[in-house]
């Protein structure tokens, strides 16, 4: 110990403590039962909760926070009063609580509550009253009169209103073995009874230094109910605790002393984390490891997270452990570990919270009447298990993060299964403190800070330990033998928790090491960022995505569109025109740290995550690793404390105050404890510590005041008043729940402009400008935020329980109350419904939000409740419908009424017009992610052929067949009768269609032909309307002889079929050459093809392959687009052949490519077997061997395809297989070339010829998967 310090008179926030309150019963209102407790009038009055008052609290008020008396009172007694007598168990209770500001700081609360005898006559008189008219009206219960009067005097067990009754109790156990009956256990007689009422004392500190508070407050109890007075007033110990104990700096210990001991707090370096003294070690233990790393992950995701547990202090420990493991990341939203009956309104919040309720003993899961519980991760502590919501993506590395902190846990002797919370036994080689109490007191007497009677204790304790030499023989030795034991484990816990947080972090700063690469710094000073903020990014999402593993990429794109994120990326932006806050100029110390280790060692982080190396070995070769230096400094601050504040001293009191009276906490004296300055004799004997005399002042603490500019940042970032959160008044929850609507459509807003903006900017790289910035992962992750806004706000304000989505249960409840309007639109005699069949007789509906719900429903039998939920969100977006069926949905007035209360958003006419307007933007842009997310269930499509007008009576003579292709498979081959040019059929969901085969039975005569325009495929479930072009015949003797065509589709409307030929906001997708393409190609005598037009189309068809090939996998579009559409590969290749062609036709007809391609090579093969290939330049080798090979294998494939289809399939077997570049000189260079081509032809131009050959090449490193469609009965 090297000093002592003082604030005597000093600031708040210099202060240890910033209120001492004292609650419990009000002698002078009297008992007034606690309303928001949810009461059951039927239990005994002895065992219900009434209200309680904060009887003292000192000093009156702070300059920062001012002292909020209901909140306080609320929070120090979340049950309120609880009485009992002498029957009962009177054990003394702990927990803590935290309080949250609008500026972002928190405070903590320790509360020690006890059962105090009651003194007062009328509160007594009052308790013996309750307890007869109970005893009379439980006996008189079994008439059906009172019987129903009792009934309707409970609260109903369905209504949300009532939850406080279904989850809060008496605390209070019954003695065991006590007989159940009237006038024991439960009853009240003051003749042979005494009353017991509970009291609270509660110590609020700006820091959680929850071991320290609670021995203080511990140690004030027992001086209160020893029989020996204290060796001063109790004033003297609060007036210390509240004005001459300081805050420790930062990075080292502070002694202070209780009534009876010393006691020791300490507090984080600059470069250490944060402190956190709730034990981390039990948390783990009430959940275990694998469910810890649940919940966190659902934190971090920001799902509503609702704690639940008999015990305070329980949901304290697991919400503070948890909130303690995000660094360096904070959590945004509610944050309420203890709420009690009267603030059980904040579980219809609609926005992400924190929250823990307690539960009475035994009460189900199924008991909780929650409003809605889709993204609702729910924890029950005491059965220690996490139910997640759906779909929640793993932490990255989750089995790896499992076994290391198993294996810190293991070191620790720490039990790692659920329910264990035996306390180990300590480790041999841990540090003994057993010397820290005589030698604190040695150094006392030495600067004379002891009296006559605390002289006489330190001989007594020096004896002592001299008797007992370390042995187990006397007494006395294991009293002060378990003190000793528990400061180690003291001690053993703090070097735990350092070293379980050491673990996270570690993880965040390799997953975020390099993020400062992606912010965006795009303002030229703060306030024009403030103002710009919803209209800007501030991190390249998109590019830090595509860097980072794949298996990490589905939690960290979730994790991207968080509060926490967003706060963290603004809070780097802002510092470049302010400060840092502390937690981000922390993690980036470690970066910086772990940059420069990375230059000396460039594989130390790789080692740090290798695969099967214990912990040890982890820490033995990475000393970018915290941990062990972190639980050393912890280690070092305990064993040897660097402060001592002053000691509790006599102060100036009246005559006759202070005075002992056992078992009752005293009346404090007021002036006392308010009038700190000039109080304090002692303290001119202040020294300062040695140890900080040549250090600069600390900076300040992280609750520390901000710049006016990061406080305009925060408040514009949060919508809610957290202070408000706990006022529990009528114009309170109604301002808090008009927050709650304000925040919804603000939401709504901000998520429809960023789905509007990421959407129109991926449209924008599909024409070709700008860079990518949004993968199909980030777009399902938006979409996913939809499900999840939609889902809250349809939650807000629902008068019970209906399900565990809400937005479902609306839309199971219209459909029920629309049934009996459709039955008679279902008649066999109504026409108005768009009601077609299947070929196999099968009914489809179509269009309506009824139809669509029924479809959900149809879906799968395993889809639960969310998942029919956002099902349903997802045809309708992909329907352009959201926004027109939800408007149905809200049509229905009285349903509405019914369902939900006053204040719920849905019942905001103006803001739900707003809202719904937000949702129509959504109609600019085409989703497809009902078609791509589920992939396993059967869709109706109808096709429809549509002839050329003039021949369209030549259908009639024809079989038509078709085959639709998609990215997810084929429908197999479906005839369609003659003289239909219209079919349905039902098959496993296509995907996002791409190709379709087209033909007509050989059998069918040289009659059977018919000139196709195109072919339209109808899904009629999402509406989408696919046009395959096709603009030739079909048939034999006509066109190329073709019996069977592949066409290539284009995505024309999402719409109804009256709306196919609009074009949508989307580019749309090259589709099959068109009749107009065919014909400019076909005649040779229309005009003459310019050469650098044709070349630069060549170039052009490569380059957009190339560029679909280096696109994220999820963003790339239809390859068989890119090869056979218009402006495709096959079709540029088709013009170039094509250039100076010569024809000797009289009549103009149509030219094939395909001609000279099959003519050439029959031209080589005759040459090769006559021996003449030795007057050619070409030369006998594999090239040319491939080349007759797959042109024969062309031939000699069972389908007639025609003389396009086989130069299509020809194209795209020489490109899949890396030979088309090998082919073309071939060609050039045959004798057949000169013949059949001008001087000018591209193909007798060797410089044009070896440009095309290098362009092609580039394709060669990419590896091309072809449909099955284009190349179905080849063999190559």
């Amino acid at each position: 110990m090297n000093g002592s310090a003082a604030v005597t008179g000093g600031p708040a926030s210099c202060r240890f403590a910033h209120y001492f309150v004292v609650c419990g019963v009000d002698t002078e209102t009297g008992l007034e039962p606690d309303d928001g407790a949810g009461e059951n009038f039927e239990q005994s009055p002895i065992r219900r909760s009434f209200k309680s008052k904060v009887l003292v609290h000192h000093p009156e008020s702070t300059d920062r926070h001012p002292f909020n008396k209901d909140a306080i009172n609320m929070l120090c007694m979340p049950r309120g009063l609880s009485f009992c007598t002498q029957a009962e168990r009177l054990d003394p209770r702990f927990h803590s609580f935290t309080i949250a500001f609008d500026d972002g700081t928190r405070s903590y609360g320790f509360v020690h509550t006890f059962y105090e005898e009651v003194t007062s006559p009328q509160i007594i008189t009052a308790m013996q009253t309750l307890c007869q008219m109970h005893h009379v009206e439980h006996h008189s219960s079994s008439s059906p009169s009172s019987s129903s009067s009792s009934s309707a005097s409970s609260p109903s067990t369905c209504s949300m209103d009532s939850l406080a009754s279904s989850l809060e109790e008496s605390d209070a156990e019954s003695l065991p073995g006590a007989p159940g009956c009237l006038g024991c256990v439960g009853t009240f007689d003051p003749t042979r009874d005494t009353l017991y009422v509970s009291k609270a004392l509660c110590l609020i500190t700006p820091l959680p230094f929850l071991q320290a508070s609670q021995r203080f407050l511990a140690q004030l109890h027992q001086a209160v109910t020893s029989q020996t007075a204290p060796p001063l007033p109790l004033e003297s110990y609060i007036h210390n605790i509240l004005y001459e104990v300081p805050l420790p700096p930062p990075g080292r210990s502070l002694r202070f002393h209780g009534v009876q001991g010393p006691i020791v707090c300490q507090r984080p370096g600059p470069g250490e984390l944060p402190l956190a003294d709730y034990p981390l070690g039990e948390a783990f233990s009430l959940l275990g490891v694998e469910n810890m790393v649940k919940l966190l992950t659902c934190v971090l995701l920001e799902t509503q997270v609702l704690l639940c547990s008999q015990d305070y202090q329980r949901l304290m420990t697991v919400a503070e452990g948890i909130t303690t493991l995000l660094f360096p990341f904070q959590w945004q939203h509610i944050y309420l570990p203890i709420i009690s009956g009267p603030l059980h309104h904040l579980l219809h919040a609609p926005v992400p919270f924190l929250m823990g309720i307690q539960r009475k003993d035994g009460a189900q899961r199924s008991s909780l009447h929650l409003p809605h519980e889709a993204n609702l991760c729910f924890v029950d502590i005491d059965k220690h298990c996490v139910e997640y919501p759906e779909d929640i993506p793993q932490f990255p590395d989750q089995t790896e993060l499992i076994q290391e902190l198993n294996e810190v846990l293991l070191r620790f002797e720490h039990p790692a299964q659920v329910g264990l919370t035996t306390k180990p036994s300590a480790s041999p080689d841990s540090p003994r403190l057993s010397s820290l109490v005589l030698e604190d007191l040695m150094e006392d007497r030495q600067n004379g800070n002891l009296g006559g009677e605390e002289l006489e204790v330190l001989e007594r304790l020096q004896a002592l330990a001299r008797r007992c030499g370390g042995e187990k023989g006397s007494e006395g030795g294991k009293t002060l033998g378990l003190a000793f034991e528990e400061e180690e484990e003291e001690l053993k816990a703090a070097k735990l928790n350092v070293q379980l947080r050491e673990v996270f972090a570690t993880r965040f700063t390799a997953m975020f090491g390099r993020y400062e690469e992606f912010v965006i710094h795009g303002a030229l000073d703060l306030e024009s960022w403030l103002n710009n903020r919803e209209g800007t990014f501030s991190f390249d999402k998109g590019s830090f995505l595509a860097v980072q593993p794949a298996a990490h990429r589905n939690f960290l794109s979730r994790f991207l569109e968080t509060s926490m994120f967003s706060s963290f990326v603004d809070g780097k932006v802002i510092s470049c025109w302010a400060d840092r806050e502390p937690l981000q100029q922390l993690f980036d110390s470690r970066l910086q740290r772990g940059r420069l280790h990375e230059a000396k060692d460039e594989d130390s982080l790789s080692r740090l995550y290798r695969k099967n190396g214990t912990l040890l070995q982890r820490i033995s070769l990475n000393p970018f690793c915290l941990f062990v230096i972190a639980a050393q400094a912890v280690e070092r601050r305990l064993l040897k404390v660097d402060h001592m504040a002053i000691h509790p001293h006599l102060l100036d009191m009246r005559i006759g105050q202070g005075r002992h009276h056992p078992g009752y906490f005293p009346k404090l004296q007021a002036d006392v404890l308010e009038q700190a300055q000039n109080t304090n004799k002692r303290s001119s004997r202040v020294t300062v510590s040695r140890r900080s005399e040549s250090r600069k002042p600390a900076a300040a603490d992280h609750s520390g005041a901000d710049n006016e500019q990061r406080q305009k940042h925060i408040f514009l970032r949060r919508n809610l008043h957290q202070s408000r959160l706990l006022d529990p008044s009528p114009q309170a929850v109604t301002h808090t729940h008009r927050e709650f609507v304000d925040g919804l459509l603000n939401e709504c807003r901000l998520k429809t402009k960023r789905m509007l903006m990421e959407r129109m900017e991926k449209e924008n790289v599909e024409l070709g400008h700008g860079g990518a910035s949004i993968s199909g992962l980030q777009e399902n992750t938006l979409i996913y935020g939809l499900c999840d806004l939609l889902e809250r706000t349809w939650g807000h304000g629902l008068q019970m329980k209906q399900g565990k989505s809400a937005l479902w249960s609306h839309l199971v409840h219209h459909q029920a109350a629309q049934g009996k309007m459709e039955a008679p639109a279902e008649s066999p005699g109504y026409n108005g419904t768009d009601q077609r069949t299947f070929h196999d007789g099968t009914a489809l509906l179509r269009g309506s939000l009824l139809q669509d719900i029924r479809f959900v429903q149809t879906m799968s039998d395993g889809l639960s409740e969310v998942a029919q939920a956002r099902a349903w969100i997802h045809l309708a977006l992909e329907k352009k419908m959201l926004s027109q069926h939800l408007k149905e949905l809200l049509t229905h007035q009285e349903l509405l009424r019914q369902l939900y209360k006053p204040h719920a958003f849905l019942l905001c006419e103006e803001e739900r017009e707003q809202f719904l307007f937000h949702l129509l933007s959504l109609n600019t842009v085409d989703y497809l992610c009902f078609t791509r997310v589920f992939t396993s269930i059967c869709i109706p499509y109808r096709v429809v052929i549509i002839p050329m007008k003039k021949l369209s009576i030549a259908m009639a003579t024809v079989s038509p067949w078709v085959c639709v292709s998609g990215e997810l498979g084929d429908s197999g081959v479906i005839q369609i009768p003659k003289n239909t040019q219209e079919i349905f059929f039902q098959c496993k969901n296509l995907g996002r269609l791409s190709t379709l085969q087209l033909g007509v039975q050989e059998t069918t005569g040289l009659l059977a032909k018919c000139l196709v325009d195109s072919v339209m495929v109808y899904n009629e479930i999402t509406g989408h309307t696919y046009r395959f072009p096709c603009g030739r015949w079909l048939g034999k003797g006509v066109g190329d002889g073709s019996l069977e065509r592949v066409l290539v589709g284009q995505l024309v409307s999402p719409g109804v079929e009256e709306d196919a030929g609009r074009w949508t906001g989307t580019p749309p997708e090259l589709a099959s050459p068109s009749q107009s393409v065919r014909a400019v190609l076909g005649s040779l005598g229309s005009r003459r093809m310019d050469s650098l037009e044709v070349q630069e189309d060549m170039r052009e068809a490569a380059n957009n392959l190339v560029k679909h090939f280096h696109k994220p996998e999820q963003e790339r579009g239809n390859l068989t687009v890119l090869l056979c559409g218009e402006g495709g590969l096959v079709l540029a290749l088709e013009k170039f052949l094509l250039h100076g062609f010569k024809s000797g036709r009289l009549f103009q007809r149509n030219v094939f490519v395909w001609d000279f391609v099959e003519k050439a090579v029959v031209s080589m093969e005759t040459a090769d077997q006559m021996g003449d290939l030795h007057g050619s330049t070409l030369t006998k080798g594999p090239p040319c061997d491939s080349l007759c090979h797959y042109i024969n294998a062309i031939n000699g494939s069972p389908r007639n395809i025609g003389k396009e289809g086989k130069f299509q399939l020809f194209v795209c077997l020489g490109i899949r297989d890396r030979l088309l570049s090998q082919w073309l000189p071939l060609l050039a260079e045959c004798s057949l070339t000169a013949r059949t081509y001008e001087d000018g032809a591209l193909l007798r131009d060797r410089a044009a010829v070896h440009s095309l050959c290098r362009i092609l090449q580039t394709l060669h490193e990419f590896s091309i998967t072809l449909e099955a469609a284009l190349i179905k009965g080849v063999d190559l």
